[in-house]
């Protein structure tokens, strides 16, 4: 199974900071990736362009949107579609980040419409879940994840399945108490999360389940890196504020 290392640079970066940080990444990267390893960047819309040209020239990397609309076009002030993510470069994108969830109140059935017409448009999608530490502390990490879990599966194209759907779908674990706290799960709940994010998508999914890429975020950074890459079913990291500095992220890609 491939190993995906992300960066979500969230509301950072001009231009040409974005164009900066590609050129140094790609020259980090020039003697290649661990055998087995992606490299994906989220930068904010306005940087897509330029960091998609960069990742054009370097094997192994690819470029996504933070955010996409469930809908072709129209008048959605504000919004962005498939198209125009794929237009700018883009060939993932995030769905259901913590930050949508909580700050913009996007509930589980209009993230599954977006994962959903995302995929039927072309776009990798990679689907963050995760619980809020009053969550966890009430006993329903299970429910929580499952909540926002079935609602996407039930939704996926049918034509998506086996090879495809481990190609074009990754999902994140993010739990919500250690993003941007310096909180860390630490290696028995990361792994509890994890088996149970697995098992959920078997249980939606089958066996094709069982080659869904399923990342960590949640406060990563170079020094703990290794060590959730360690843990049974982490397949990659998503990482955010370890990110925003190339030669950081570089740490951590060869973790």
């Amino acid at each position: 199974m491939k190993t995906i290392i992300a960066a979500n640079w969230k509301m950072f970066k001009t231009r040409a900071d974005a164009a900066s940080y590609a050129v140094d990444l790609a020259r980090g990267l020039e003697g290649g990736l661990p055998a087995g390893r992606e490299v994906l960047l989220f930068p904010p819309y306005t940087a897509l362009a330029v960091v998609a040209e960069a990742a054009g020239q370097t094997p192994g990397l690819a470029v996504g949107g933070q955010n996409v609309y469930p809908d072709a076009e129209g008048a959605f002030t504000g919004e962005i579609s498939p198209a125009m993510l794929l237009d700018a470069g883009a060939s993932w994108v995030l769905a259901g980040h913590s930050e949508r969830r909580h700050i913009f109140h996007e509930d589980p059935a209009f993230v599954a419409r977006k994962a959903a017409f995302a995929l039927e448009q072309g776009l990798n999608v990679m689907l963050c879940v995760g619980e809020t530490l009053s969550e966890r502390e009430a006993g329903r990490l299970e429910a929580v994840l499952e909540a926002q879990l079935a609602p996407v599966c039930a939704a996926l194209p049918p034509s998506l399945g086996g090879e495809a759907l481990a190609r074009r779908l990754a999902v994140a674990y993010e739990p919500v108490w250690a993003i941007g706290t310096g909180k860390v799960a630490g290696p028995p709940e990361v792994q509890e999360a994890h088996a149970v994010t697995r098992a959920l998508l078997q249980r939606a999914l089958g066996d094709a389940a069982l080659q869904l890429p399923v990342l960590y975020g949640g406060s990563v950074k170079p020094a703990n890196a290794a060590t959730l890459l360690g843990l049974d079913n982490v397949n990659g990291l998503l990482v955010g504020g370890a990110s925003l500095e190339a030669q950081s992220f570089l740490q951590i890609v060869f973790c």
